[in-house]
């Protein structure tokens, strides 16, 4: 990510601070996308993200952060809609200590501790190793709208190779979500869990991942269960560096309801330099349906 800075010297001059800056970064892709599940099985793929961060470290050295984001996609039909901005998130970072506040992943989302995403296919990530694991309802992007979004706090500490973090979401739709987890790295793996409860239903939930990396071989684990689904979901993703620049990609992913399709998915990333990489997959999602996709995506 590339930084823009503006205003720096008002913003020093602010009492208390020794350093401010604000910055500029996401990325952009575009591509083609398939799913023979869908009315229109082929459209245009896009997406556009811009994230603007606000940061200032004060004369004790704790660094704040503020940050919003702009995006634009497409829709079911390829049509694409005007950049919408999220709510706001923040961060306080002190040491191991890092405290963030509002629109922010909670524990399980963010990858402090468990891996839950693992190696995604294709170039909108359409499988994932995290694909038959659905994550009970929290404030973090609800309902598709993240100017409305409910506000979570997340606390994490690191020392050394081992992290702990827990949070804690006031869920607009009535209830509370709490989770805590640990983690550690040994070597070239690392394994972590994590756990919740859902105040609405109060239904608990539990996700484990272990993972590394053997030469060109990378590797990630996720089993993960939730009093809602009918039995425990387990999902793995392995990555393949065929050279310097691309890599191959397989995930599969059970989601935990009997008699229900499993995702099945390849695919491939080539980087072109500069931030930019050709990538695309297809696969078979846990609709039983056949999905693909090819595109670029590029960063900035």
């Amino acid at each position: 990510m590339k930084k823009v800075l503006f205003a720096t010297t008002a913003l020093v001059a602010t009492a208390g601070m020794a350093a401010a800056d604000v910055s500029f970064g996401g990325f952009g892709r575009f591509g083609l996308f398939y799913d023979e599940g869908l009315a229109d099985e082929t459209r245009i793929e896009q997406r556009f993200r811009l994230t603007i961060t606000g940061t200032a470290e004060a004369d004790n050295g704790v660094e704040f952060e503020g940050r919003i984001r702009f995006q634009t996609d497409d829709n079911a039909a390829g049509a694409s809609n005007g950049a919408q901005s999220s709510a706001a998130g923040f961060a306080v970072t002190s040491g191991g200590f890092r405290l963030d506040v509002g629109h922010v992943s909670d524990v399980i989302n963010s990858g402090d501790v468990v891996d839950y995403y693992g190696y995604g296919v294709g170039l909108t990530s359409f499988a994932e190793q995290s694909s038959g694991f659905g994550l009970p309802a929290s404030g973090f992007g609800s309902g598709g709208d993240e100017t409305l979004v409910a506000p979570t706090v997340k606390l994490r500490y690191t020392a050394g190779d081992f992290t702990v973090s827990a949070s804690y979401t006031d869920d607009a739709l009535g209830g509370e979500e709490y989770q805590v987890g640990v983690g550690y790295n040994f070597g070239n793996y690392s394994a972590g869990i994590a756990i919740g409860n859902e105040d609405a239903t109060d239904f608990d939930f539990v996700a484990a991942s272990f993972g590394g990396e053997i030469g060109a071989l990378a590797f990630s684990i996720l089993v993960a269960d939730y009093d809602g689904n009918a039995d425990t979901s387990y999902g793995f993703s392995v990555k393949y560096d065929i050279g310097a620049a691309t890599d191959i990609r397989f995930v599969y992913s059970d989601n935990g309801t009997p008699g229900a399709d499993e995702t099945v998915a390849i695919g491939f990333r080539h980087s072109l330099g500069g931030g930019v990489s050709l990538r695309g997959g297809i696969g078979q999602n846990n609709a039983g349906n056949t999905v693909a996709d090819l595109g670029v995506q590029f960063g900035f």
